[in-house]
């Protein structure tokens, strides 16, 4: 990954002490939205310790305390929020965190769930969501130089410039090895007459469709660029787009797969397997997405499915010492289907909510409501969102909450043996990654 210029250290303004305020009564009542607790003093799990000092050269817009508590009041904290009662959550490295419901829609607990984090990879999963109903798997096309104009060293399925594959290949090459070729080819192939960057633009599209408020794409792989975003509460978001689209569940709990010879090109076929450990490491994995680079530390995306109920954990800016990141999603996993069915501190908004929301007091009510909604907000897998009509996303303004860049574990020297192979090769995300 190109580095962003020499370390810079934040100014102690900038810091936000990971705890939590107590959402007052009143402020409760009228969202409608459940109760969350404040754990006790140095409680688990926000990190609260100095990282490397490292920032994108442009920072997110300016803050906006709407977009902060999009799903429930309770969710616009830097800090722990939990539901009442609810035991404290596995200590992570990540910077930030949300565990959620896929089907429901609630979100069960949170650090920092609105504050802005750096995607990498997991940037993928908004690639996904936006070009799965867009691209026939069937359909054949070839790969040109333009789409292997990744940076050396970065993680790559192997395509080969001017081989024939169908878009299926191109799409498990994606979501099994996090091939940044890949994402420049789908983009491209989805993005209409402007291609690459026509697709990019459909991707920040769907996410204010999504109410992804918080994310904004500049690259279609997570390849770090100016200006690019997300946060914690937007992955989940982003996430149950994904795993509400029957390709994408098959394609994300594929295990291996094989790329095809390219005879005219002298390839030979080859196996690809899946980067994402969670699927054999955790009973009822279904998927998910890792990611890593040097600005946004490891990324990660898991989702596993136990006594029917699923859910997702979307963590960003953690350290591997001491666990991986799928090892973090999975502790935080557990967690999650250790509480209650009923247990939230707010919820995702359905597609589409927001720009109706834009239209009706009413519905801007609900979309900042904690807990309303969460009977019918969501779905299974297999049934359409109500409202997932064409984007709105015309003259949306990207809405954030200010750059919060919470402090993050110590890196100390065993971190570099711990980092796999290639991960720091120029900075970009390696194969290995999480």
């Amino acid at each position: 990954m190109r580095t962003w210029g020499a370390p810079v250290a934040l100014a102690a303004a900038l810091l936000v002490p990971a705890s939590i305020l107590p959402v007052p009564a009143a402020a409760a009542a009228r969202t409608g939205g459940p109760s969350a607790r404040r754990l006790p003093a140095g409680a688990p799990p926000c990190p609260n310790v100095p990282a490397p000092a490292t920032r994108p050269p442009q920072p997110p817009p300016a803050a906006s305390p709407a977009a902060r508590a999009v799903g429930g009041a309770a969710l616009a904290t830097a800090g722990l929020v939990l539901p009442p009662a609810a035991p404290a959550p596995p200590a992570v490295t990540a910077t930030s965190w949300v565990v959620a419901d896929l089907d429901t829609g609630a979100v069960l607990g949170g650090c920092g769930p609105h504050e802005y984090g750096v995607p990498a990879s997991v940037q993928k999963l908004l690639l996904a969501a936006t070009m799965l109903p867009r691209l026939n798997p069937d359909r054949e096309v070839t790969v040109t130089d333009e789409d292997l104009d990744i940076e050396p060293g970065s993680s790559a399925v192997g395509l080969a410039p001017g081989g024939r594959y169908r878009i299926e290949t191109i799409w498990l090459g994606l979501l099994l090895k996090s091939g940044n070729e890949a994402a420049n080819a789908l983009a491209r192939l989805g993005g209409g007459p402007d291609g690459k960057a026509g697709g990019i633009r459909a991707m920040n599209e769907e996410a204010r469709r999504l109410g992804a408020l918080q994310t904004h794409a500049v690259t279609p792989s997570g390849l770090d660029g100016p200006g690019q975003f997300t946060s914690a509460y937007d992955l989940a978001l982003i996430a149950r787009a994904c795993f509400a689209d029957a390709a994408f569940r098959r394609y994300t709990a594929t295990r291996t797969a094989q790329v095809p010879a390219q005879p005219a090109l002298r390839e030979k076929a080859f196996q690809i397997q899946n980067d994402n450990m969670l699927l054999d490491h955790y009973p009822g994995a279904i998927g998910g997405k890792t990611g890593f680079t040097d600005l946004a530390r490891h990324t990660y995306v898991g989702a596993a499915e136990r006594g029917g109920r699923r859910l997702v954990a979307t963590l960003l800016g953690a350290e591997i010492p001491p666990r991986r990141g799928w090892q973090q999603g999975a502790a935080l996993l557990d967690w999650g289907f250790g509480l209650p069915r009923e247990a939230a501190v707010g919820r995702l908004v359905g597609p589409g909510e927001l720009d109706r929301a834009n239209a009706s007091p009413t519905a801007a009510a609900s979309a900042l409501a904690g807990g309303a909604g969460l009977g019918g907000a969501g779905t299974t897998a297999t049934g359409a969102w109500p409202g997932a009509g064409p984007s709105a996303a015309v003259g949306v303004v990207l809405l954030a909450g200010g750059w919060v860049l919470l402090a993050r574990r110590r890196r100390h020297a065993a971190a570099l043996a711990a980092t796999p192979p290639g991960a720091h090769l120029g900075g970009a995300e390696g194969p290995d990654d999480d």
